[in-house]
């Protein structure tokens, strides 16, 4: 379905947290959520599991604040249809946040764990100046069961 479809004709944000979350709201749907403005429903389409790695990739488009950039980039990097570009993307707004000041823990530690990525591409971010000893610590893989 549709997102038309699924939202009334006087909409509030509440509407489109409610369609974000519709289990029939069609892939194209998610897509355009995936711009919107409002920062609780673009958190909403990146809990999304039917989100594909265009609707992940859509939600990296427009700027949030750094609260919301770090639960964000962690959702995405914690997200099973996340491709190499869009975790690629998640880890250098990873290291912007890090240089800022914010603490992007959580997707820094998420995304030491993707296969998808080398372990020299998440290293980077333990050498940035807001690289705490926990998060060195976090960004260590360890070796997979063999």
């Amino acid at each position: 379905m549709d997102l038309d479809a699924l939202l009334p004709r006087s909409r509030t944000p509440r509407d489109y947290l409610d369609a974000a979350t519709d289990p029939r709201l069609d892939p194209a749907g998610l897509r355009e959520l995936a711009g919107s403005p409002y920062s609780f429903v673009r958190l909403a389409v990146a809990r999304q599991p039917r989100a594909d790695a265009a609707v992940l990739a859509e939600l990296l488009t427009e700027p949030l604040d750094p609260w919301d950039a770090n639960r964000l980039y962690r959702l995405l990097a914690e997200h099973p249809n996340a491709d190499r570009a869009v975790l690629l993307r998640v880890l250098a707004r990873t290291e912007d946040l890090l240089r800022s000041g914010s603490r992007p823990y959580g997707a820094a530690i998420a995304l030491a764990a993707r296969p998808e990525l080398t372990p020299d591409e998440v290293d980077r971010l333990r050498h940035l100046p807001g690289a705490s000893r926990r998060l060195r610590r976090g960004l260590t893989r360890t070796p997979p069961p063999t």
